[in-house]
Order: C-alpha cells, then structure tokens, then sequence
C-alpha cells in the first residue's frame, strides 16, 4: 500500500512509530578495556570477587545501578586482563569511555579463521632420520612445554592427542578440561586442557545458544588440524586417502597442548569474537600455558581496539609467547592482520612436496596440476573438455559460470565432460561440488591472474586438478581452438623434492603494516600450502554437509597452517631456552631465517618475480639455527610502553595498560624499537636508527655487513662488536640516507629492501632493511 493512501489518523500513527524507531537506541556488545589487574598470577576468590563487582559499580554508576550493569555485563575479566564485554548503546558505550579508569571502548568484531613432509622440509629430520644436530633431540622434542590453541576446539579421539608413553602432568599446569554436554569428551596427559567461550558469539547473534554449543569438541576441523601441527605426537602412517603417507607429528611432538574454543559457525562470515578471544587469553594466562597459537585475524585496528593485540599483550606480558597468522588477504598490498610488535606473525609459503596431477589435452599437451581428489576416472581414454562460461545456465551469467557458482551452469552442457572453472569468489572445493551436481565427470580449476603459480591440492569430490595461471590459460586457449576438445586427468602421485621451494603462497597476506609501517609485518613466513594434520571426524574433508566422507587426517592451506608450524618451533626454543623472553625467541627465529629456496635463488613470489620482506619478513625459518642464533634483539615490556608512548599513546592510558608507575620517556622513537627487522617508512634526509644486541653464544667478534637498498646509502656505527661473555649487550647505529640514484621501488608499494647482517664466521645475524624513499 503506497503511503499516499492511509487515512490522517493511520498516517499519524504510521509518522509515530516511524518516529520512535528512529530514536530506539541499538544496542550491541561491546568490550570495556581496563588495562592490567593488581593481584598476582594466583588471585584469591576473593580477590577476583572484588574486581568483578569494580566492574558492576563501574557500569552501574553510568547505567543507574549495579543490578542493571549486572543484567548488561556477559564477560568480567578477572584473572590477566581487567575489563567486561557488556551489552550496551552508544550513549552507554560513549559514556562509558569517558570514566577516567577506562583505557577503551570497542565493539565486540568478528574474527576469521586464516594446515608431514613440513619437518623433513625444515631440516628437524632428513629422509625420515632425526639426525643429531637436530632441534628435535636438543629440545627433547619439546618435552613438557605447554601450547594453548585459540581456534575451533579439538578431537580428542585423534591419535594426534595420544597420551601413550608420556609422563604425568607437569604441576605447573592450573587449567580444567570442561567436557560441556559431551560426555564422550576427555582430557589425558597429552590432552591437558580444555575450555569453550561463547558468550560474546550469543551476543553478537542476539540470540540464546542452544546446548550443542556447550562443547570444546572441533566440529569444523581447523582446531585440530592447527593444534597437532603445533604439538601433535607421533602417528605412523598418517596420509589423506593414501596419498602423503609418512609419520604425522608436530613442531613440538612432546609438547602438552591445551584447546581454547573461541571460534563457531561463521555469521555474516565471522566465527570468533574479541569478547570471546579476551575470555580465552584471560584463561590460557592463568592456566600456564608457554605458548599461544592463534590462527585467526580480522581487520587491522589500534592496539588498544583490537582483543587480539591486548590479549597478547598480557600474555607476553607474564613471558608467554603469541604466535599469530598473518591472514589469507594477499597478494594485495598492506593487507597483513596481526600487527602489533609484541605479536609474532606468520606468512605462508610452499614446502617441496606435491601432489600431482596431470591433464593431458587432445592436442597432446601435458600440464602438470595438483590435487588430493580419491576419485579418479573410470577409464584412461580421453573426455569431451568445456569451460564454464560455456556451460553457463540460461538465467545465469558468464561472470558467475565461469566461477562455477551455485545454480551458474546447465547440466545439459556439463553432463559427461570435464569442466574448467576459474579460481575465485566461492571455495576452490565448492567449485568441484557444483561440476559433480551438473553431472560434470571431472574439474579443472584453473587459477585467475592474481593467485599466479601458487596451486593446491584439495581433497575434490570428483577427479579434478588445479592449474596455475599460465597452464589455465593455455587451456582456455585449446578449448576456443577447436570444435571437439578433450582432455584427461591422471590420477594423484605424491612428488617430493619438488623445485623451487619454497616460494610465497598468493593468498598470503602482504605488508605493508597498515597501523605502523615503522613495524615489519609478517615477520616470518612458514609452510602453509597442503599441510596434512589431524581433523575432525564429524565432518567430511571438503567440509561440505554433503561430503560424507569421513578421516583422521587431511590437508589444509592457509597463514593457519603456518602459524602452528612457527608455534612449535618455538615450543622448542622454550624447552630448550627457558630463560629466554618472547622477544628473544622471536629474534632468534628471525635472524636465522632464510631467503633462498631450494634451487639457491632468491625466494619468488607467487607470480614469479622476487618476493620480498612485505611478503615472507624476514625469511623462511630454519628451526636448527634458531637455537643458536649468536646474537639476539631483545625486549621488556618496558620497551613496549615506551614504543606505546612514542605512538602517542597517553601516559596515564599506559599506566592502566601496564598497571604499573610508568612515566613517558624524553625522548623516544617509534623507529628505535629494538625490533629484529629495520623499517623506515619515509627516508627524508638523514635518518639514524638505534638497536642493541645480546650475546647468547660464544664470546666473539661480530663484523657488520651492508647490502643496501636500490638508492640509499647505509652505514653502521660500531662497524665491529667484541662480545666477551654471555649476556653481553653492545649498542649501534644504522644511518640511512638518500643517494643520488634513480630508484625502482620493489613489491608495487614505494619500497626498496636490503639487509644487514652481523658476522662472526660462524653465526649470522640477519635483518630485513626496508626503506621509503620520500
């Protein structure tokens, strides 16, 4: 009914509730960040009662009383983190903000999720050997260190989490397993933790969670696979549908792991929120776990708006190192998640296994695809080829046919023939699921221009491979030549030592950092491409409800993969370093990287050119260099605060931050962070850049040496640094400024990178020169 044909008094009635609707305030979750607690680790009942009604008083002097802030608050955080998530409207919120113990308010955002041959491949064993320089052996296989995983719960029946052969707890450990409504869920001595939150996803949802929800167990597979990457024990022959098969394990095979349920079904296409990550970060800190491995992100915001980066921050905070992913964003430009520089982010590349297979076109050409499909076709001859703008439904569009979108293509046309889809848009799994539906016998996914020669091999539901750029063209290209095209896949086969490798994944999210570009972001890359793991079996591998296939292990792609891979390296540094900080650990990893493949060239990116610091930081890791790295750059969280000061942060906000005294420094610059990686993002003039190195090795003598960027003249003041002891400190400076040379800028983005490193004939102490010439 148009409204020019209601009645006066309708139409007023109609005008009145148009009118209130627009005034309802709308309320949403929010979180109420209050900076650090007083108590200690072990906070008494007491204790924590206390700060959970500061919290009630707080709100309820705002909100009108302490029973109204009770209604309103969901979350307290009591133990690590001071602060409540709480329903409220922007009024609330606004006014809330504005109490001078408050450091910020924001809202409750969405988080995404961002997976045996990985450690042969890193050199921890050779040929299935553990030789006796090996990270492994000195570490004791991470032997009783304690990793925590924020992700999408856990498997407990995998073999993955077999306690056999593994001692008694260690008394350290403070956490609970919480079996929710799954009476089948149970802990072990592998398995030692266990806890869900879930609130802040029922916020976000607006809606009461049903009991099903109670559960730490992984119905979606990702926990389980990032979880036993990091910390999974021994499993003899481990492999998906047989191919890949070898022994599985993780980084830190005698690791303890501990799983923090943050993350649920994807809402508006988000699974785990700050409110609910908070939570966890809170628990894991008094639970005592070593490390947190965390592969998930969202978009990049300020350190103190961001659940991720203040979760972190309190755990570093009591020596606990965070390792995060860098995000599933790339190849575009300034697009890494994670980004603060107490954080240790991860970017992902290939490892030198494929699983290959092959299509043969009618024309006699052979292009080499890869693929984990079981399926393969019923007989060897060859198969009537059409691409999927071809087979384009009549109601549909090219655009989304050649994408194999769901109700895009005609089964008339598919029915019996291989099918070519372009990457992109909807899941490369979902591309074969439509082909299979319209009665396509195979699939070629052919990779569009931006994903380059970065291919995976997906578990398909029919046979299918995936092509790099150029190989899809070159079909593409068959199918438009000729009246009649065929082709054939041929079945999987598993390859090793494939070459070059590694090179960067393209969905692998790239630097710039976007809140400070003075901080390199990644900071490491790892494998992160077909990286088989545990699973969960209450799904199938394509994670599709019509996918009934069910196994222990599969394989997955993404930062999430990478990211656990870093998280048990570093697992292994701590058994093996205990003394040693976040920050040394991360130095460590970083300053040992590595930036040639396997072939000694420079590692490429996924479009065949160069790859640079934005895409990989400052390398490949290298786990058996990492534990004697010579020199390291360290940081206290004193460092952090005055990095924060030097930002602009306000004192009294750092205060309540660090809840400790604390007065802003001089003089400070964001620049002489002590960080690893040297960034200047705007070289105007001359710029001088202070860091500081401790000796973690033998006594010696360390020469500098310079591989300047394209156009900039760097110098370093010592040049030669005598170390005579352990634990020895030396500061130096690097002095950048502009030559008179014509500059290309690298990566698209402005930038030219070089390298410094610090020599003393045996170690070698690498760092990333990245520069922006004004």
């Amino acid at each position: 009914m148009k409204l020019s044909m209601l009645s006066p008094l309708l139409l007023s009635v109609f005008l009145f509730s148009l009118l209130q609707s627009s005034t309802f305030a709308v309320r949403k979750s929010y979180i109420v960040y209050l900076g650090g607690h007083k108590h200690g680790l072990n906070p008494t009942s007491a204790e924590l009662h206390r700060v959970k009604n500061s919290h009630y008083e707080l709100l309820g002097s705002l909100v009108g009383s302490t029973e109204t802030a009770k209604e309103k608050i969901f979350y307290s955080y009591t133990q690590n983190i001071n602060g409540f998530a709480a329903i409220l409207d922007e009024d609330e919120a606004s006014q809330v903000s504005k109490h001078p113990n408050v450091v910020s308010v924001f809202l409750n955002k969405g988080r995404k999720l961002h997976t045996t041959r990985s450690w042969d491949f890193l050199r921890l064993e050779r040929n299935g050997v553990i030789p006796s320089d090996s990270l492994w052996k000195k570490a004791k296989f991470g032997e009783d260190t304690i990793i925590g995983n924020l992700d999408t719960g856990v498997w407990p029946e995998s073999k993955s989490f077999s306690d056999d052969g593994i001692g008694p707890i260690p008394s350290r450990w403070r956490g609970s397993c919480q079996r929710g409504v799954d009476d089948r869920f149970r802990c072990n001595r592998k398995l030692i933790g266990a806890k869900y939150f879930n609130r802040g996803y029922e916020a976000y949802l607006g809606e009461k969670l049903n009991a099903t929800f109670k559960t730490v167990r992984d119905h979606e597979g990702h926990g389980s696979h990032t979880l036993s990457t990091a910390g999974g024990n021994f499993v003899n022959g481990a492999s998906v549908f047989g191919y890949g098969n070898g022994t599985a394990k993780g980084g830190s095979p005698k690791a303890r792991v501990a799983a923090y349920k943050v993350c649920w079904p994807p809402v508006n296409g988000n699974q785990c929120f700050d409110a609910d990550i908070m939570a966890a970060f809170d628990a894991a800190i008094s639970d005592g776990v070593d490390v947190l491995s965390v592969s998930l992100g969202g978009e990049a915001a300020e350190f103190f708006e961001d659940g991720i980066a203040i979760g972190a921050f309190h755990a570093v905070k009591k020596g606990i190192s965070v390792v995060l992913s860098g995000g599933n964003s790339g190849p575009a430009p300034g697009t890494v998640s994670n980004l603060s520089p107490w954080m240790f982010t991860v970017g992902a590349s290939t490892l030198d296994r494929e699983f290959t297979s092959y299509v043969e076109l009618g024309n006699k050409i052979r292009l080499k695809g890869a693929s984990l499909a079981a399926a393969t076709l019923k007989s060897k001859t060859s198969y009537p080829l059409i691409g999927a703008d071809h087979a384009k439904a009549a109601n549909a569009s090219a655009v989304d046919a050649i994408l194999c979108q769901p109700g895009s293509l005609d089964p008339i046309k598919v029915k019996g023939k291989i099918l070519v889809c372009l990457r992109g848009i909807n899941p490369r799994t979902d591309k074969g699921k439509q082909a299979l539906l319209s009665g396509a016998v195979g699939m070629i996914l052919a990779n569009d221009e931006k994903s380059g020669n970065e291919v995976i091999a997906d578990p398909h539901l029919l046979p299918a491979t995936h092509l790099n750029y150029t190989d899809g063209v070159t079909v593409f290209a068959y199918i438009n030549s000729t009246k009649n095209p065929t082709a054939y896949l041929t079945p999987v086969k598993t390859q090793l030592d494939a070459k070059p490798a590694p090179f960067m994944a393209s969905f692998s999210s790239r630097g710039p950092n976007m809140i400070d570009p003075a901080i390199l972001k990644p900071d490491i890359t790892a494998p992160g491409v077909s990286i088989i793991a545990a699973f969960s079996e209450s799904v199938g591998p394509t994670e599709d409800e019509s996918d009934t296939r069910r196994i222990p292990f599969t394989s997955q792609s993404g930062t999430s993969m990478s990211c656990p891979h870093v998280s048990g390296i570093v697992g292994l540094l701590k058994s093996l370093h205990p003394e040693w900080s976040p920050a040394a650990i991360r130095s460590a990893i970083m300053t040992t990287a590595r930036t040639r493949d396997n072939t000694v060239n420079p590692m490429l990116d996924s479009d065949g050119n160069k790859a640079t610091p934005f895409s990989y930081g400052a390398g490949h890791v290298r786990p058996n260099r990492a534990m004697d790295p010579g020199l390291i750059y360290d940081l206290t969280i004193n460092d952090y605060l005055n990095y924060l000061c030097a930002r602009g942060y306000n004192q009294t906000t750092i205060q309540l931050f660090s809840n400790k005294p604390y007065v802003c420094p001089k003089s400070h610059n964001v620049a002489d962070l002590n960080y690893p990686s040297i960034t200047v993002p705007e070289l105007n003039g001359t710029t001088i850049i202070t860091r500081k190195v401790k000796n973690v090795g033998t006594p010696g003598t360390y020469k500098a040496h310079v591989r300047s960027p394209v156009g900039v003249m760097v110098t370093v003041h010592p040049s030669t640094l005598k170390f005579t002891k352990i634990g020895e400190e030396k500061k130096f400076e690097v002095r950048l400024r502009p030559s008179s040379k014509k500059v290309d800028a690298e990566g698209g983005v402005g930038y030219v990178f070089g390298v410094l490193r610090w020599c003393d004939g045996y170690h070698y102490v690498r760092s990333p020169l990245v520069v922006k010439r004004k």
